[in-house]
């Protein structure tokens, strides 16, 4: 077994440095305009600092430009793949064709790296993009295992294959979707999505003895959720991803928190080096239980193990979670005993917090005996994140690092 690579979203530099400190071997993001993702993306110095970063720790930076362009948008494109290749970025993800040449043409020493959104669902089409420069292709979702089997099987040796493991699954084929641009004027494929598949929609069946009668269908006060998917989640399927010989797993989310990428990133890093150690003894429900303390919908395994799945719907159209929140993250000991931390929820003297430890599954658990006021020292009773950056003094039970995050229990 080689090693698989565990891709982490950053949609921020703050996000990647979580991101690599809980275990991922690489990050994505993107630039404004030019990716699926532009109200997330990295500003030009963030994106420098991100790829610095990253590089100074034995990490890779991979960038998108995997819009699908009109012509007046490719003098940017040429801008930015000569900008990106200056600052060696480890790889651009691109889905277009077009947009294809224009890297290959402007930024010759970086690795192609093709998107989802190419919907690549068969070996001869991986033969193609590597024909024209490609080295990685990011196969479609819609695949099953045995799919994926046999394109590894017969795929050109040197290329690389990369699946999503984890995330939101798109209503459109790959990714490629036109409902937010039909409904809302906001174009999915140019960046700027507005997840109308999440909307509650009304929906009318006409009666069978009465034609032209339309009789409401109803599930309850919050509306009919028809569109709205469950998220994918393969952690389970580890082992069989590793085994068939995937290039590297891909975790769906740049616009989630930084609380979101550490409990994720954390569960399939100590998932995948788990089963390294010990194939024998791999046992996913301690990885799922930490998964399910995120902000999330309903989790499938979508079609990878079953071309005829159903169960990914989620008719409820809700992403929450009734049991924990993000309650902060770790910034400086202040003394021996005391933590300064940047809170993101309310805290309370008596509050039970989890501490996630990077590498380790199990968190720390501990409940909150003190508060401190992080200006003015004096022990309060309760904290609110009313402003930006709010801080405040803790003891944590444990030695801490910068960045290791906490989640609080409702």
């Amino acid at each position: 077994m080689g090693k698989i690579e565990l891709l982490a979203p950053a949609g921020s530099f703050e996000k990647a440095k979580i991101a690599f400190m809980y275990g991922a071997d690489a990050v994505y993001c993107g630039t404004p305009k030019l990716s699926l993702r532009s109200r997330s993306e990295l500003k030009d110095n963030d994106l420098a600092k991100t790829i610095e970063y990253a590089h100074s720790i034995g990490k890779k930076v991979f960038v998108a430009i995997n819009i699908y362009a009109w012509d007046e948008t490719y003098e940017e494109i040429k801008k930015q793949a000569e900008e990106l290749n200056r600052l060696k970025v480890d790889s651009i993800i691109v889905s277009d064709g077009g947009v294809v040449d224009i890297v290959r043409e402007y930024a010759p020493d970086t690795e192609i790296h093709i998107s989802t959104q190419a919907n690549t669902v068969s070996y001869h089409t991986c033969k193609f993009w590597h024909r024209n420069g490609a080295k990685r292709i990011i196969l479609g979702r819609e695949l099953n295992k045995e799919q994926i089997r046999e394109i590894i099987k017969n795929k050109p040796e040197d290329l690389d294959i990369e699946i999503f493991a984890h995330g939101a699954l798109c209503f459109g084929y790959s990714g490629r979707c036109f409902l937010s641009e039909f409904l809302a004027g906001r174009s999915g494929n140019l960046g700027d999505c507005a997840q109308s598949c999440r909307w509650a929609f009304n929906v009318y069946v006409e009666e069978t003895n009465n034609p032209g009668n339309l009789m409401p269908v109803e599930t309850d006060e919050k509306g009919t959720y028809i569109f709205s998917s469950k998220d994918l989640c393969l952690i389970r399927e580890i082992p069989e991803i590793i085994e068939m010989g995937v290039t590297s797993i891909k975790i769906e989310g740049r616009l989630k928190t930084e609380y979101y990428v550490a409990t994720v990133i954390n569960a399939y890093r100590t998932a995948i080096d788990d089963y390294m150690k010990n194939p024998k003894e791999f046992n996913s429900d301690k990885y799922i239980k930490e998964l399910e303390k995120t902000k999330t919908r309903g989790l499938t395994t979508f079609y990878f193990n079953d071309r005829n799945n159903k169960d990914f719907q989620d008719y409820s159209g809700r992403q929450y979670n009734s049991d924990y929140e993000f309650g902060g993250k770790v910034i400086e000991k202040v003394d021996e005993k005391r933590t300064l931390i940047e809170i993101r929820n309310k805290l309370s003297v008596g509050d039970d917090l989890e501490l996630i430890i990077p590498g380790k599954i199990e968190p720390l658990q501990f409940k909150i005996n003190k508060l401190w006021d992080s200006e003015t020292l004096e022990e309060i009773d309760t904290v609110n994140p009313g402003r930006v950056e709010q801080k405040v003094i803790l003891e944590i039970p444990t030695e801490i690092e910068k960045g290791w995050i906490i989640r609080r229990k409702k």
